[in-house]
């Protein structure tokens, strides 16, 4: 099964994954991160294909896929 790994260090959450995922799989965490960002995670792990379309998005390089 497909997943994506944020690196919540990185992760400023800007939100521009979150319209290129075109499953709805990722959403902003409720909590805050050490730099005081909500960062992205996944909140429907079900439906992610692996596609990709989120780590390419990134302006960060805080999203990696894997299959």
């Amino acid at each position: 099964m497909p997943k994506i790994d944020v690196d919540v260090t990185r992760c400023k959450g800007c939100e521009l994954c979150i319209p290129a995922c075109p499953h709805d799989v990722i959403g902003l965490s409720k909590t805050f991160s050490a730099n005081g960002y909500y960062p992205a995670t996944m909140v429907k792990s079900e439906a992610c294909t692996g596609c990709k379309l989120c780590a390419f998005v990134c302006p960060d390089v805080a999203i990696t896929v894997y299959k």
